[in-house]
């Protein structure tokens, strides 16, 4: 089967997407023996050789001051749009709702292969912090809704996940596909845990928290420290990791440093070896994720994978099959809940260790179960396809075309022209390229 991956983040970006994407790639060519072509937008000075399949890289546009990090690729690329339509793809996989989903449309009026769409995380969410609440923002979700409600079948990663879905106004049914980790199931070794955290001053004893992903507020870091330091005052001593990067960093820096918490928290920055970050999450006592915008919470079940049990928010996506007590802790979206709820696991680490192991045995999913079963829903796809019995699987008329694209593409020119407009006399004088 010739398969096609398509998003908007692959390496040298690394996020919870991307990961997924490199993990579908890897074991599909590898241990199903599978034909695979990613596609996404080029980075400079990216090297796109020396993976176990093809990527194609599309031009793009920098929009890292927009959204932060991250680029908006040119989907209508000719050269690169023939590449992959010689591929011949017999499933077309998007996993973002921008310009892979745009140029999964146009692959599909060219090759009539079936379109799945996976919904990662809540885009609202994002393109709020790029244009704020405004018209823009409800164009934008709309335009990304009629990009996601066009193709053939929908999955999320979560219920959750998917009732977030439908209320940014998509109507169809989606198919629950939960993500994998790539994590070995079982605990690091002593020597790679004491070398993976060698530089950081974790004292024998004193209980270790752990966050691993990107450093923005709306992940529940803030709420973390205030609740932190709630437990300082109270007199009992830990450690924190804070493991990732992001645009917020600076300013979550500046809070410790006024709950006076910079003895006790640590910034690691990012940590990219997969083997060490296992090691860390090893050494940790607890993981501390009171995310409400995650869909799916990767880390939470990268975390079990080493017996590590998760505190998490009640109702939140990252919580799904959570049991409060047995394999993880629930709490409400406040610091001092999350502050209580330390106190008390704090008095018994063996109760601690004991809900981590019951999460690695409960809520692990492997990526090769995970993908298994992806491939095998990918076979009943292009089966019901080529019956004709897949009452979406149609090629979508020209006119549809060029009207989504010239709708994408005036969204983005109106974000760009809001950002100018905003900083017009900040960047007078200033040279562009």
């Amino acid at each position: 089967m010739n398969i096609c991956l398509l998003n908007d983040s692959f390496p040298p970006v690394i996020d919870g997407v991307a990961n997924v994407v490199m993990n579908y790639a890897r074991i599909l060519t590898e241990d199903l023996s599978a034909s695979v072509l990613v596609g996404t937008p080029r980075y400079p000075d990216a090297d796109y050789s020396g993976y176990p399949y093809e990527v194609v890289a599309y031009p793009s546009i920098d929009t890292t001051h927009i959204v932060s990090g991250y680029r908006a690729g040119n989907s209508l690329s000719i050269r690169e749009l023939e590449r992959i339509a010689e591929f011949g793809p017999d499933i077309i996989h998007t996993h973002c709702p921008a310009s892979s989903t745009l140029m999964a449309r146009i692959l599909k009026h060219e090759t009539g292969a079936p379109v799945v769409f996976t919904y990662h995380t809540k885009f609202d969410i994002d393109i709020e912090r790029a244009v704020g609440d405004g018209l823009l923002k409800k164009e934008a979700i709309k335009v990304m809704v009629n990009n996601i409600s066009a193709c053939d079948e929908i999955w999320t990663v979560s219920e959750g996940a998917g009732e977030n879905l439908k209320g940014l106004g998509y109507e169809g049914e989606y198919r629950v596909m939960a993500n994998g980790v790539d994590f070995a199931k079982g605990r690091a070794s002593e020597s790679e845990v004491a070398k993976a955290t060698a530089d950081y001053d974790l004292p024998k004893g004193v209980p270790v928290f752990l966050f691993v992903g990107r450093l923005v507020k709306y992940k529940g870091i803030p709420l973390i420290l205030k609740a932190l330091a709630m437990l300082k005052d109270r007199g009992q001593d830990f450690r924190m990791l804070l493991v990732g990067s992001g645009p917020d960093e600076a300013e979550l820096k500046e809070m410790t440093e006024e709950l006076r918490l910079s003895d006790r928290v640590i910034f690691t920055g990012a940590i990219r070896d997969r083997e060490v970050l296992r090691a860390v999450n090893t050494r940790a006592d607890l993981f501390l994720f009171p995310s409400t915008y995650d869909t799916n919470g990767l880390v939470v079940r990268e975390a079990a994978a080493c017996g590590l049990a998760g505190v998490l928010v009640k109702g939140a996506c990252a919580a799904e099959g959570i049991t409060h007590g047995r394999n993880g802790y629930l709490i409400d979206e406040t610091p001092e809940a999350m502050a209580e709820l330390l106190t008390e696991v704090c008095k018994d680490p063996a109760k601690m260790r004991e809900v981590g192991e019951r999460a690695m045995d409960e809520i692990y999913i492997s990526w090769e179960d995970a993908v298994g079963r992806a491939y095998d829903r990918y076979c009943e796809i292009r089966e019901l396809a080529a019956a004709g019995e897949y009452l979406k699987n149609r090629k979508e008329p020209a006119e549809h075309i060029h009207e989504m694209v010239k709708h994408f593409y005036q969204n983005i020119y109106e974000t760009i022209k809001t950002e100018i407009e905003a900083h017009a006399e900040a960047w007078k004088g200033q040279l562009w390229q």
